[in-house]
């Protein structure tokens, strides 16, 4: 061993190099503890065996005086030449019969393997000297493993760099052609390429330079090149449905190998070059297949296809405007199959009546191309057409949901279609309240007692439909009419299913609407409660102040008119005698109890039963459920069996047309026969009590509106809102000038629509209109110096 002078660095480094040797060349034979302490010692004994001269000194160095000399700096040398000797003898002697692979990858091993040892041999060195010189900033010195990283990269890597690649590259596209493949290999030339980025500036930091410059690279480049090829041949050969499975199965592939065997910084620009060159470059082909996959309702495709282009910035746009218009188209054409059977529907059964009411007049046939006149308006049934409504809602929002992952964009696509074939339709015809009017009818034949809907989850689950449609509803205003006037039928005439039902169809409102939107749908409800403690107080008090056989079964519902869609209209009907107590102690009772308080009879709206006794056929007799009007008509025959047309106009103080009304069900039921002309209403005519009535059922209703009582009475509401809305209108326009005192013609028009969106969609001609009342009454005026432009008028 080497005693410590500088004769004797030749001796020293020779013991050194057998120790290197076995490290290098023998491994398997074993540095056992003994040798590697021999090793280590020598390195220690040469590093300290000579103090520095003063002029070899840097500054105050006195603290290196006892530790390693300057001498560290011939070690050092004398191991990165032999390093370099080794690698290159390396390359000399390799076996050409041995693959490239796989001899890069045994010696990388064995080397780096080798590298670990031979840096804790040199421990010392590394403590002391390369310390020191790397503190001092001294370049190109590094710890004794990165040194055997440095040295392996500059004459190993270097030389056969290009060749490994190529090897690696041949490999990868085996592999992608569906060859099975050593990937171990791949994984190990990948890991040596990322241990080989150092940083230069500072040893102790890694970089992937290398990787990306040598292996990345090229692999991106190859990568590119194979699958350009590939999927314009494919595409050429296949169906755009079968390419969008090739490109999904070579994407999961690529995303799988950074797994296998790539560093994990490569995923990003692999994937993002695979999306350009397999999804992007074809993005046109893709997209014009959409309308196909929609039409065939292929959902497995569509969600592939949403996958795919959601990969390519914009590339779902075309999609969305596409699905937008299938949508509407679906939706249109749902409603035009409704349209068109209630048509069918409606033509058959008009025919039918033609023929069963006068048998000699046969139906005169149509003519050849005749059209239905344009302004007939089809009786669609309510249920079925808001079925239609979300039939298509519910396929198209489960397919947004499932194949396209409920993205913002088809939702907002799928939201715009709806609103569009909802309120523009063919039933709807030139307007947009016929949908909320028939959503309304369709509450109210679910809310109904004869609804045949009876399980209160199902109920729910129904309302909960109802709500999807209203969502869309563009009139909401229209709908709040009509669902105001069914819930009052229903209230008054105790013809609920349920509570709960009706609670929760309120609530889901209040959530959509606000407050405001069902406040007098509420008071309704507190009202008929009111009118309960009220009927049932004023039965006690007669009980008690008069004969049992005197009071009749009568219950009456007082109710708020500010809160109640009821029209108040002074029919002049004369109450019957039967009657007259009762109405004149409910009268007196009421005051007493509200004084200062009007009641306003609703006698249109009133109903009674009647024990009909006189018929030959019944030995039980019947009861008649009828409206007071026909109450009214009906008593009269207590006293004769027959009357004119003027007598029962001049009884029931009726107006001519409201008698015919009432009387039309008792004439077609034949209750009352008519003699004479025969003909309703007229003055030549005389009305028989049928003795010789008969029926199936014991209890009879006769208290049922024709189709043109329900069509005024329909027309009724729609002036309602039309009234109302220019009062919306007009309150608008005031709230807005008040807060903004002066303003723009097309600002004001704008805010207006916007504020009332949320209620209806107001036109624009309406809007003016508005502006010209406002301007008439004075609450708002023209500037003189720009007509265009409104001031408010406090």
């Amino acid at each position: 061993m080497a005693s410590g002078n500088n004769g004797d660095l030749a001796s020293t480094w020779a013991s050194i190099q057998q120790g290197v040797d076995i490290i290098l060349y023998r491994f398997e034979e074993g540095l056992d503890y003994k040798k590697y302490m021999a090793l280590y010692t020598t390195i220690y004994d040469y590093c300290t065996s000579l103090k520095m001269h003063p002029s070899q000194s840097t500054g105050s160095n006195v603290m290196h005086q006892k530790g390693a000399n300057l001498m560290g700096a011939d070690l050092y040398k004398k191991l990165k030449d032999y390093l370099k000797e080794h690698l290159e003898a390396l390359l000399k002697d390799r076996d050409q019969n041995e693959a490239l692979l796989v001899f890069y990858t045994k010696q990388w091993a064995k080397y780096t393997r080798a590298g670990t040892y031979i840096h804790h041999s040199f421990k010392y060195l590394n403590r002391h000297w390369v310390k020191r010189e790397i503190d001092e900033g001294h370049k190109n010195i590094y710890d004794i493993n990165t040194l055997a990283l440095v040295s392996w990269r500059d004459h190993l890597f270097m030389t056969v760099q290009a060749q490994i690649m190529d090897a690696v590259l041949t490999l990868i596209e085996k592999q992608r052609n569906g060859e099975t493949i050593e990937q171990s290999l791949i994984k190990n030339v990948v890991d040596s390429f990322v241990a080989l980025g150092l940083e230069e500036n500072d040893s102790t930091k890694a970089t992937l330079d290398i990787y990306k410059q040598y292996f990345e690279s090229p692999f991106i480049s190859a990568t590119e090149a194979y699958y350009t090829s590939e999927s314009k041949t494919f595409l050429a050969e296949n169906s755009v449905t079968d390419y969008m499975k090739r490109a999904e199965k070579r994407l999961e592939e690529e995303d799988s190998r950074v797994q296998m065997y790539l560093h994990e910084s490569s995923k990003k620009p692999l994937i993002s070059k695979c999306e350009t060159v397999l999804i992007k470059e074809h993005t046109t082909v893709i997209q014009d297949e959409f309308q196909t996959l929609l039409n065939q309702d292929q959902v497995d495709d569509l969600k592939r296809m949403y996958s795919l282009l959601s990969r390519v910035p914009d590339s779902l746009d075309k999609l969305r405007v596409i699905f937008e218009a299938h949508v509407r188209k679906q939706g249109n054409a749902a409603v035009e199959k409704v349209y068109e059977a209630a048509k069918n529907a409606e033509t058959n059964e008009g025919e039918k009546g033609e023929g069963e009411d006068e048998e000699e007049e046969k139906p005169k046939p149509k003519k050849k191309g005749a059209k239905p006149a344009p302004n007939a308006e089809i009786a669609v049934d309510a249920k079925i057409y808001v079925e239609a409504l979300l039939e298509v809602h519910t396929k198209y929002n489960e397919l947004v949901h499932n194949a396209f992952r409920g993205e913002a964009g088809f939702v907002s696509s799928l939201d715009k279609a709806c609103k569009e074939f909802v309120n523009r339709n063919k039933v709807c015809g030139s307007g947009s309240s016929k949908s909320p009017e028939l959503l309304a009818k369709f509450c109210d034949s679910l809310l109904r007692k004869t609804s045949k809907v009876s399980d209160d989850r199902e109920v729910e689950e129904i309302l909960n439909n109802i709500m999807t449609v209203f969502k869309y509803v563009e009139d909401k205003d229209v709908f709040q009419k009509f669902y105001s006037k069914f819930l009052a039928k229903r209230l008054v005439n105790q013809a609920s299913a349920s509570d709960d039902a009706e609670a929760s169809m309120i609530s889901k409102l209040k959530e959509a609407c606000g407050f405001e939107y069902t406040s007098k749908l509420q008071r309704m409800f507190t009202d008929i409660s009111l009118s309960k403690d009220l009927n049932d107080t004023f039965k006690d008090q007669m009980v008690k102040t008069h004969e049992k056989e005197d009071v009749l079964d009568f219950s009456i519902f007082v109710l708020n008119s500010s809160s109640w869609p009821f029209q108040f209209s002074a029919s002049g009907f004369n109450i019957p005698e039967d009657l007259v107590k009762t109405y004149e102690r409910f009268q007196g009772f009421y005051q007493s109890k509200h004084s200062g308080r009007k009641l306003n009879w609703h006698f249109l709206y009133s109903k009674g039963e009647l024990k009909a006794n006189y018929c030959k056929g019944s030995k039980t007799g019947y009861t008649y459920q009828v409206s007071n009007f026909q109450m009214g008509v009906l008593l009269q025959y207590n006293t004769a069996l027959s009357y004119s047309w003027e007598d029962l106009l001049a009884s029931t103080g009726l107006s001519p047309e409201t008698l015919g009304s009432a009387m039309s069900t008792l004439v077609k039921a034949k209750v009352l026969i008519i003699a004479g002309e025969g003909k309703l209403g007229s003055a030549k005519s005389t009305y028989n009590l049928n003795l010789d009535f008969k029926s199936k059922k014991v209890r009879i209703n006769f208290n049922i509106p024709g189709k043109s009582e329900a069509k005024a009475e329909t027309d009724d509401t729609h002036k309602t809102i039309e009234e109302d809305r220019k009062l919306l209108i007009q309150a608008a326009i005031v709230r807005i000038m008040k807060t903004r005192k002066v303003l723009k013609a097309q600002i004001l028009m704008t805010e207006v629509l916007n504020q009332l969106s949320t209620r209806f969609k107001p036109k624009v001609s309406d809007v003016k209109k508005c502006i010209d009342i406002l301007l008439e009454k004075e609450y708002i005026e023209r500037k003189e110096d720009d007509k265009d432009t409104f001031s408010y008028l406090a």
